[in-house]
């Protein structure tokens, strides 16, 4: 049964019973993706690293290297 089906069924069985419908399919899915961000943003205050700009800073790494000194 896909989740469009299944979403469907369910709306029904909550009609039947003068229910309120469940919400679509994707209905909150910017949601869970801030509210994932934000608690990534959270531990990484925690463990003492920047919240904001850490690919940035990564892919400035990454692509500018140091030089190794051979002193």
């Amino acid at each position: 049964m896909s989740i469009t089906q299944q979403y469907l069924l369910d709306t029904y069985r909550a009609q039947q019973l003068g229910e309120p419908a469940p919400p679509a399919p994707g209905a909150h899915e910017w949601q869970v993706a801030r509210e994932w961000r934000d608690y990534r943003q959270f531990l990484a205050v925690l463990a003492e690293r920047p919240a904001h700009g850490r690919i940035r800073l990564a892919r400035g790494r990454w692509l500018r290297p140091r030089s190794r000194s051979t002193c």
